[in-house]
């Protein structure tokens, strides 16, 4: 499958059972949600998926689970963080044997890579893969920035062809589109900046919140393309307290509540993250309980070119 890249992508939470193990049937109840909501890709493996808690064969699970429930309605995308050249080189094997559709690649963990290393490491996995690829660039919480002087390197390879993102700096959508055009797709990492981004010219949106909240961001998504933007606005406003959960260090179990509370998932998070308690709780329930009191009526967006 090619990948068109845009549109609202969730980045999924991984379910585990009260025995921490995966939680497939729940999963499943979640990702078919997203379907149903119109989400344009699924992306598996990310922080909110808990990823590095994970071993290479629940993540192999999670891909080929994923396939199976999707039946080619969208792209399913796996992250690959690994320390290693010759761990993402696997990983990025591993994945098309599972049936991914594509990578979403982040630069080497825990060494903190020169420009020139990220470069190498990125077109080093790159050439040995025919699946598309989305950098993920996230210098706040990664400490590397993949520089426009970097992309201008990385997009002599056909299969990179889009970013995630995550710099925080609005400006840096219409720097990349000055830049680039349409060759390096955008899309937005960050969700309480995920419509400016895209009324600046980003392509799509790798969601967080969406993992609760999934027609609420999708509405967003098509009411600002179709135009309309004070609806999307709107909508944006009332959902603002609940995105910025996901900026937050316990994004995990922030979001994981939100999926409580609309009856897509549960609460459990895998050791050393462990579920929020006292008065963290509280706050994040609050949030959750007026989002939930408050949350708008949202109009036909499945068929907006239909009402447009």
């Amino acid at each position: 499958m090619t990948i068109d890249w845009k549109g609202v992508m969730p980045a999924v939470t991984t379910k585990f059972t009260d025995k921490d193990t995966l939680d497939l049937k729940m999963f499943e109840v979640n990702i078919n949600a997203q379907l149903e909501a119109g989400v344009h890709g699924i992306i598996l493996g990310g922080t909110l998926g808990e990823a590095s808690t994970l071993s290479d064969d629940e993540k192999r699970i999670l891909v080929r689970t994923t396939v199976d429930i999707v039946k080619n309605k969208v792209p399913v995308i796996i992250n690959i963080a690994e320390q290693t050249t010759k761990g993402a080189i696997e990983a990025a094997k591993k994945a098309k044997e599972d049936g991914a559709s594509g990578l979403m690649m982040l630069p080497p963990m825990r060494y903190k890579a020169g420009g020139r290393e990220t470069v190498i490491y990125f077109k080093e996995v790159a050439r040995t893969t025919d699946l598309p690829i989305m950098i993920y660039n996230n210098p706040v919480d990664y400490k590397i920035e993949v520089t426009l002087d970097m992309f201008e390197e990385l997009l002599q390879l056909d299969n990179i062809q889009a970013v995630k993102e995550s710099t925080r700096d609005i400006s840096n959508v219409t720097r990349i589109k000055n830049r680039f055009g349409d060759r390096l797709k955008i899309l937005s990492g960050v969700d309480t900046l995920a419509l400016e981004s895209l009324l600046m010219g980003a392509d799509g949106w790798v969601a967080g919140l969406v993992d609760a909240f999934p027609a609420e961001t999708v509405a967003i998504y098509e009411l600002q393309k179709a135009g309309r933007i004070k609806e999307a606005l709107e909508i944006y406003r009332w959902f603002l307290p609940l995105l910025e959960l996901d900026i937050n260090a316990k994004l995990v179990q922030n979001i994981k509540l939100a999926e409580v509370a609309t009856g897509i998932g549960t609460e459990n998070v895998r050791a050393p993250r462990l579920p929020l308690v006292g008065e963290e709780r509280k706050k994040v329930l609050e949030i959750i309980e007026n989002g939930l009191k408050t949350r708008p009526c949202l109009p036909d967006y499945k068929n907006i070119e239909l009402i447009h």
